[in-house]
């Protein structure tokens, strides 16, 4: 096996529990979309051409007939504006990546991907196939079972009822877990989470998602400042 096919396997294996957790949110959202009037054909598109769970589900939680577009473009907007800091956050690994691929690479970036992409460079450089490895099969995942949720929402009725809406976030619980390496991982994941709670019980909207991520990586800037510092008085 060559050195791209074992770096692309990896890849699929390290994303396959996401996948299973990926699959029942695919059922949900694809159940929703169905209920507010989508085919299966337009879920599909929708799932494959925006690929972004938390966005649909926002959006369609606002569907209606007619679309609000403006709003919804602009909500959608503010739920995705995470991206940008995990984009500037994973260009710095993109190294060994063509440059011309990057950009087109980042379509399928996702927080699972995202994550795991971080970790791995932790240890080794981030490469194509390592890369694809995670991001394709969660596309085709997220596609083919949101469209099987559209054909089966009547059968399916509310998954959430059983709790299946929590799994992508018992999840990624998991994966943060992943990162831990002592009290300043807790602090940054402690201003996140406080500040994201707040902004979401006092702010209209999905500005708690924004407002948490910013707060995270204040307190890491300020917390690798501090480091610096304590690293130059101690050569000095």
């Amino acid at each position: 096996m060559t050195n791209t096919a074992r770096e692309f396997r990896q890849g699929v294996i390290d994303i396959l529990p996401v996948i299973a957790a990926a699959s029942v949110i695919g059922l949900l959202w694809g159940t929703l979309a169905a209920g507010k009037g989508l085919s299966p054909l337009e879920t599909g598109l929708m799932s494959f051409g925006v690929f972004a769970g938390a966005a649909q589900f926002v959006a369609i939680e606002l569907w209606q007939d007619p679309a609000p577009w403006f709003f919804l473009t602009v909500t959608v907007f503010i739920v995705n504006i995470r991206h940008v800091l995990m984009g500037a956050s994973l260009s710095r690994h993109m190294g060994n990546i063509p440059s011309g691929w990057r950009a087109p690479l980042l379509y399928m970036m996702a927080d699972e991907n995202w994550a795991f992409s971080e970790r791995r460079a932790l240890t080794q450089p981030l490469t194509m196939a390592y890369y694809l490895g995670l991001g394709l099969p969660m596309i085709a995942t997220w596609t083919t079972t949101s469209v099987i949720g559209a054909l089966a929402g009547a059968w399916l009725q509310d998954p959430a009822a059983y709790g299946f809406d929590f799994a992508f976030s018992a999840l990624f619980i998991g994966i943060l877990a992943g990162f831990w390496k002592g009290p300043k991982t807790g602090a940054v994941l402690a201003a996140s989470a406080v500040v994201a709670a707040v902004a979401k019980l006092t702010i209209p909207g999905a500005w708690y998602i924004v407002l948490g991520g910013l707060a995270g990586v204040l307190v890491a800037v300020l917390l690798h400042a501090e480091q610096e510092e304590e690293e130059a008085e101690a050569t000095s």
